[in-house]
């Protein structure tokens, strides 16, 4: 359950679903298809060996297929998001999009299916049909009553797990920030009395799951549309609402909710008021989850209770229940134990993990990912963030236990330590490190300087920044041609995006005589420097981020990189005693390394190798990473060498003599040498503790080539070049930049990647 603030044009929308393929999944062969042996191998004739071994033992299916990391995605468009019965075929974006998380924070492979039925018995016997496919079924947006019937019947009739996270997915987050809101505010669940506002499948899921967990039968009141569904009401039951019907002489929400402990929200905006909120107990927990606006906003709770406890569905308020913390991670945990199911004790397995998460020390790494959010058990943190890296270690673990301790799990985990580390790995970082950006520049908002402010690609990236709450963008640019641009690419003309055209701004005067005294002892005349500020963007946006009517700026979509960063070194020096470098970063099965310098110095020196070492160590600190430093070359200490392996070795030698390095480092060695895990075989006296995460490469050329060509090739993705060691945050990004780019760089920018930066602003 999740509600996110719109950040895009619908034009922008469609695009991405469109361009360049379109949907948003695809079928990777995971085997080698070059030779012929290989096609024979993957089918006629290899492919009979494993089709005679399932044959006689079944569950071999797992060792030889895909199934065992395959789950299918399967709606009929009944009850789509919050936009009701539009359909199978409009869900498929949709389902789509359910796929693609899958994939994204467990690693699990999923394909979607949309039935083009609203029989029950018939998707039952369609989805039955075609469970053997799978490792496990998520049924998703099918509408109220018909969810109940299916899930239920598909559990009986499949030996797979089969789960409607609609149902579930909800109930098991907002049960793990019930277990700690009760745990802060000192209540059992044998005495919590909740009301809950919405019977439909995520509320009468909820009510279902607390009442596993030790809530009372007759302390649950469920109020839907009609008010209190208590026993002997007829208008508008069912079966299912009818299992928790009370007998209680209230029949409204408000008479409800006065005394109550606890209140959970899966209704509508507005349900519930001030006045109702007041009413509760000492110490109330409101979980209002109505999607996409909750049942009252939290400002509204607090006004007249600040001894609340409060989750939403949003992402802009703490406590977020965002389905997104279960799903992936449950599936996965059954997934790796071939589950035959998910039982009850597997969902409240879940709950209890994320609970327990929320209540552990954030490490650091974590911390510097959400740095300016206050990541402590309380209040204010008793569900974890959706984007914490440890999830995956946390999650499964505890479903697949709890699968094996129920007896439902085909392949028990042996060793539970060695199964955490490897989940571990499974992690897709690339979305992790933007998302933890943005999460703590939404914690830090800033003033960033879009400096071609003309450019289409850079006002809707300066437009994203804006809707994704990261700070306030300036445009630099004529006012004419950037209202033209933004109506051109569809950008709102209220938007609030602010233009500042350099020729006129009031702050010429004083950026020119900024400019002339630190250029007139280098040639430049009072003349030179106004007609800098007045006619060269780069030089304007820089000067008024070192006079601090700005926090960082973005550039380079119409110029290249040494151009730009020489006309924004006009304005800003370098940090002391360094200059800048470029700093790509790549991301690749899990792992993420540094790589530098790729932009900057072409030819550097053993003294411009160590200082580019250190000032890559920083930034990887500063993004949360523990530094491990490697000076590549095409030799491994000293076989065979040359006059670039040279340059790398003196480099190692010079950070041997200076004792302030607080890193790890090593070299010269070959790039194999430095990422393998087992180097220590080969070499047993290396210095590296484990493999290299930033790799400091001999030239420019040799670390640009290696960036571009595994980009190319589709073996990573690649962040940046990102700016590093100047006195102020400045991002140059590529000629012709997507707008993904640049928006990536405003966000480094506004975070800051500079490792030491002595100017305050």
């Amino acid at each position: 359950m999740s509600s996110e603030r719109k950040t895009f044009t619908d034009q922008e929308a469609l695009d991405f679903h469109s361009l360049p393929t379109p949907g948003k999944i695809s079928v990777v062969a995971s085997k080698p298809m070059a030779t012929q042996r290989d096609l024979s191998l993957a089918y006629s004739p290899g492919v009979a060996v494993p089709v005679l071994a399932i044959a006689k033992e079944p569950d071999t299916a797992y060792d030889y297929t895909s199934k065992g990391n395959l789950v299918a995605v399967i709606s009929n468009g009944t009850a789509i998001l919050g936009l009701g019965n539009l359909g199978a075929l409009a869900s498929k974006p949709v389902m789509e999009g359910k796929s693609v998380l899958f994939k994204r924070f467990a690693d699990i492979d999923s394909i979607d299916i949309e039935l083009d039925s609203t029989d029950s018995e018939d998707i039952i016997q369609t989805v039955r049909n075609i469970s053997p496919s799978f490792g496990g079924i998520n049924l998703e947006d099918i509408k109220s009553p018909e969810c109940f019937i299916i899930e239920s019947r598909l559990k009986e009739l499949c030996d797979i797990p089969v789960f409607h996270d609609d149902q579930h997915g909800t109930a098991i987050i907002a049960a793990a920030g019930l277990i700690n809101a009760c745990a802060i505010t000192g209540r059992d669940f044998k005495d919590l009395k909740v009301v809950v506002s919405g019977a439909g499948a995520a509320g009468l899921s909820c009510i279902s799951l607390i009442k596993t967990m030790g809530v009372p039968h007759q302390n649950v009141i469920v109020c839907d549309r009609d008010g209190v569904v208590y026993r002997g009401r007829e208008k508008g039951m069912d079966q299912f609402k009818s299992a928790h019907a009370v007998d209680t002489p209230l029949r409204t929400l408000e008479e409800a909710m006065k005394g109550a402990d606890c209140f959970l929200g899966l209704s509508a905006k507005g349900a519930v008021t001030q006045a109702m909120v007041a009413s509760m107990a000492p110490n109330p927990i409101i979980f209002a989850m109505a999607n996409p606006d909750p049942e009252i906003r939290p400002e509204e709770i607090i006004e007249v209770r600040g001894d609340a406890i409060i989750a939403t569905g949003r992402s802009d308020y703490a406590n977020q229940v965002n389905n997104v913390l279960g799903f992936p991670y449950i599936f996965r945990g059954a997934l790796d134990v071939r589950a035959r199911t998910i039982n009850e004790e597997m969902k409240l397995a879940a709950a209890r993990a994320l609970a327990e998460l929320a209540r552990e020390d954030v490490p650091d790494e974590v911390m510097a990912a959400y740095h300016g959010r206050q990541l402590k058990f309380g209040p204010g943190y008793i569900i974890p963030t959706p984007f914490d890296p440890r999830l995956i270690a946390a999650i499964p673990p505890a479903v697949a236990q709890a699968a094996m301790d129920t007896g439902v799990a085909r392949k028990p985990i042996e060793d539970m330590g060695a199964y955490r580390d490897r989940l571990a790995q499974r992690l897709d970082p690339t979305a992790s490190l933007l998302q933890s950006l943005q999460e703590n520049v939404r914690a830090n908002p800033k003033t960033i300087v879009f400096a071609e402010g003309e450019d289409p690609a850079v006002i809707r990236a300066a437009y994203q920044f804006e809707q994704l709450e990261m700070g306030k963008a300036i445009l630099i640019g004529r006012e004419e041609q950037v209202r033209r641009n933004k109506a051109l690419v569809g950008v709102p003309e209220d938007s609030g995006l602010q233009i500042f055209n350099a020729r006129l701004s009031d702050r010429n005067v004083d950026y020119t005589d900024y400019l002339y005294k630190r250029l007139q002892r280098r040639g430049y005349l009072l003349r030179d420097c106004q007609r800098l500020i007045n006619q060269d963007r780069n030089v304007f946006a820089a000067t008024m981020v070192a006079m601090g009517d700005a926090d960082g700026m973005v550039t380079g979509t119409t110029r290249t990189t040494n151009q730009a960063l020489g006309e924004v070194m006009l304005a800003i020096d370098a940090v002391a005693r360094t200059k800048p470098i470029g700093l790509s970063v790549l991301i690749s099965k899990g792992r993420t390394i540094f790589v530098a310098d790729t932009s900057v110095t072409e030819m550097p020196n053993a003294e411009d190798l160590a200082r580019i070492a250190i000032q890559a160590a920083g930034a990887a600190k500063r993004l949360g990473f523990t530094p491990r430093v490697a000076f590549v070359a095409y030799s491994t200490f000293g076989r065979p060498m040359g006059e670039r392996s040279e340059k790398c070795r003196e480099a190692a030698a010079i950070l041997d003599r200076m004792e302030e390095i607080d890193f790890e480092y090593e070299g010269e060695m070959s790039v194999g040498v430095a990422l393998s895990t087992d180097s220590h075989r080969l070499y047993p006296f290396s210095r590296l503790s484990g493999p290299a995460n930033v790799l400091v490469m001999p030239a420019i050329h040799s670390a640009r080539i290696s960036t571009d060509l595994v980009e190319f090739l589709g073996g990573a993705t690649v962040l940046g070049p990102m700016m590093v060691g100047l006195r102020h945050p400045v991002q140059i990004c590529s000629l012709s930049a997507p707008v993904s780019e640049i928006v990536t760089l405003a966000t480094l920018a506004a975070y800051d990647v500079n490792p030491v930066n002595p100017v305050k602003r």
